[in-house]
């Protein structure tokens, strides 16, 4: 075979056009063309990449052809019952797989399927004719030992396949504990594997905790090069890194942040001009520390985002610079990265810039605290105590709230949604287990600083669309018709209209819809939905608007210590206010931007999706103490098999429609009900219910609950 890929294709397409060529294996083909066993590897190789490209076809039999029948390319997600679906980029039909099809394909996997039209009354059906790249090159699960031999029986469902493991692979695991285990061999009817880590018995809490993040691969401990590195970072600033920079020490600044915090990488201060105000919103200069392309950018680039645990943080960067060097912590000198807007009375901002700059806070604040002042508490038994303590910053702090409640109104007016989602917190106890669930406090201190972060990241993403920089925009696309016709029919089901209009809502209608329900039972149900019917936020070079704020311009320019694009965004901007931004590095930032912000939303998926497993376990781990004891909840969706209930704690659990037990029960999909068969009885969403906890599972986390009928009592 020749070295050039692009001869070997034109050589191989030579053979594959000829009239008197005939389907054929690979190892025919390397009898043809001469190929040694020693280069079939590279034979195959090349082609995948044809039979990728589309150019040539491979059929269920392995043979290498025109491509007659229709090959694409996608990703197989399993089921639990066998069968499985492939997702085909672009596509908005799945195409389904049955269980004699997947040709050994697991959930995840790349794969490369043959379309056969028409199948089981569905528009497609494929078979698997090669897998491309496998997704699970670890599994964890639960290790259920015989003698000799062994196999994991994986915690994710939806992989449809035990994994076997031969004695000596097993590190002398017993039996029922949970195990990382690495596959060595895809082939056969069972995956082979080797355990690579004994994490624990199933329902520890820690046990549980690393089986999410050993499934999710988050990395947890740094690279000792990481390490290496951040430890050379000098602990004081020297004269020569603060000079150049605007200098905001002897303006008033503080920091509010929740009471426990130890990265605070927001500063605020507010001064008013006599023709306005002057808003400063100052972020840790993460970027002069964290270089492009040093071992301490690929790993936070790798990480993406930093992830909150209810019992743990794993930070997208070491501690030295995380709570160290880039936490603006109280009386310190720090460097930093403003947002200086020019705000008039009414709260419109006129203009804005970014610079460099140092400053040094006046005062750690926290929410609670702030909140007192801010709504006037002085019932509260700490009031006197806060206003003594913050004696300083009271009128900047009420001049603040007065510029915070004006952005608001005016997002509000302009048709930003707003989702007051009722969030709680777990508590735990010294060893970790969960104590009580609480109300995540949202008060007028979380929202002003919320207020303020936003209006800076409009203000740098508009500034930076209208220089035409290479960029990194937040975006939320309008929601599709379909979701908002759906979602207006369930409205209709509780007496609400929804205004459709061209095909499109308009966010203010939402808004609108959003201020109607304020307040009512049904409003936590219509948020829930709402929120479920939206696409989700994802970053690209492409400023595409943020639906959700109805504003035209939106990033993420303020959290560089936790998100890896707020990173990428202070060097783009510094180059631009250096005068670097040359042909050269916006052809550099056009070629990697595209990946880097894939990259962050997939990241930043993965830290939603085990933060969210983590506190269902936390919050499972919570209600095992209360089983067999009733609860009033309200039914938060409905399925085929059953509905979820969802309690005022935010404990959410199953009710299975077999076991609702005072009728036969069917699911009515047109009405989103089930309906008793005899009684007509239904249970649909927003429906209050009282329930029993009936059990609880830790791992997987689950909670079933059960109807409770008066005649129980």
């Amino acid at each position: 075979m020749e070295d050039n890929l692009k001869e070997q294709k034109d050589r191989l397409m030579e053979v594959f056009t000829s009239p008197q060529y005939r389907p054929m294996k690979l190892k025919e083909l390397a009898i043809l063309l001469g190929v040694p066993k020693s280069e079939r590897d590279k034979l195959a190789e090349v082609l995948d990449a044809l039979v990728y490209e589309g150019k040539i076809g491979l059929s269920s039999k392995g043979k290498y052809g025109k491509p007659e029948i229709s090959t694409v390319s996608g990703v197989f997600c399993g089921t639990q019952k066998g069968f499985g679906f492939v997702k085909v980029e672009g596509e908005e039909e799945d195409i389904f797989i049955s269980e004699r099809d997947k040709n050994g394909a697991l959930n995840g996997d790349k794969v490369l399927i043959s379309v056969l039209p028409g199948g089981r009354g569905r528009s497609d059906e494929g078979r698997v004719v090669k897998i491309l790249e496998h997704a699970n090159k670890t599994v964890i699960g639960t290790f259920d030992k015989s003698k000799g031999f062994g196999f994991v029986i994986p915690d994710d469902t939806h992989l449809g396949r035990d994994i076997f493991v031969q004695n000596e692979n097993s590190m002398d695991a017993q039996d029922n504990v949970k195990v990382v285990c690495e596959i060595i061999n895809f082939e056969g009817r069972n995956p082979e594997g080797k355990i690579v880590e004994i994490l624990g018995k199933p329902g520890e809490m820690n046990t549980d905790v690393m089986s999410v993040i050993r499934a999710m691969n988050i990395p947890e401990t740094f690279p000792e090069e990481v390490l290496r590195s951040t430890a050379a970072i000098p602990d004081a600033i020297s004269e020569a890194e603060k000079s150049g920079r605007e200098d905001f020490r002897d303006v008033l600044t503080f920091t509010i942040d929740g009471p426990d915090a130890k990265d605070l990488d927001d500063a605020v201060s507010l001064v008013n001009t006599g023709r306005g105000y002057e808003l400063g919103v100052h972020i840790a200069d993460v970027s002069h520390y964290v270089r492009e392309h040093s071992p301490i950018d690929k790993e936070a680039l790798n990480r993406g985002t930093s992830v909150y645990f209810t019992d743990r943080v794993i930070p997208m960067l070491p501690e030295k610079l995380s709570n160290g060097l880039c936490s603006l912590n109280a009386g310190e000198d720090k460097l930093s990265m403003s947002c200086v807007m020019d705000v008039d009375y009414e709260g419109n901002i006129r203009g804005g810039r970014v610079c460099e700059s140092i400053i040094r806070s006046d005062k750690r604040m926290d929410y609670p605290s702030v909140a007192i002042i801010l709504e006037d508490r002085k019932d509260d038994e700490r009031y006197e105590a806060v206003c003594a303590e913050y004696e300083r910053f009271i009128p900047t702090l009420k001049l603040m709230h007065e510029l915070s409640l004006k952005f608001r109104k005016k997002r509000y007016e302009r048709g930003a949604i707003n989702f007051d989602f009722p969030e709680a917190k777990v508590l735990l106890d010294d060893k970790g287990r969960a104590i009580d669930i609480v109300p995540y406090e949202r008060n007028e201190a979380t929202r002003l600083i919320e207020d303020f972060m936003l209006a800076a990241n409009e203000t740098v993403a508009e500034n930076a669309f209208w220089q035409e920089i290479p960029f990194i925009y937040r975006n939320h696309e309008t929601p599709s018709e379909d979701k908002m016709v759906a979602f207006a029919a369930f409205l209709g089901g509780l007496g609400y209209t929804l205004h459709i209009k061209n095909n499109e809502v308009h966010p203010k209608e939402l808004s609108k819809l959003m201020e109607k329900i304020e307040g009512t039972s049904e409003e936590n149900l219509i948020n829930r939905v709402l929120l479920r019917s939206m696409k989700q936020a994802k970053y690209s070079p492409e400023n595409m608007g943020h639906f959700g704020l109805a504003a035209k311009y939106y990033t993420h320019f303020t959290s560089p210590i936790r998100r890896y694009p707020d990173l990428c965004i202070h060097r783009i901007l510094k180059d631009s206010l250096h005068g670097k931004l040359d042909e050269r590095r916006i052809k550099h930032y056009n070629e990697v931007l595209g990946e880097i912000t894939n990259h962050s939303s997939i990241t930043e998926r993965r830290a939603d999706e085990a933060e969210r497993e983590i506190l269902k376990l936390k919050k499972a781990e919570y209600i095992r103490k209360y089983i067999g004891e009733v609860f009033e909840g309200v039914i938060s969706g409905v399925t085929s098999y059953g509905m979820y209930v969802e309690l005022p704690n935010t404990v959410e659990g199953m009710i299975r429609i077999s076991e609702i037990g005072d009728d036969h029960y069917s699911f009515d999909e047109e009405h989103m009900c089930i309906v008793g068969d005899l009684s007509r009885k239904t249970y649909s969403l927003g429906q209050k219910i009282s329930v029993i906890v009936d059990d609880v599972s830790l791992a997987p986390a689950r909670v079933d609950f059960r109807p409770y009928f008066d005649h129980e009592n």
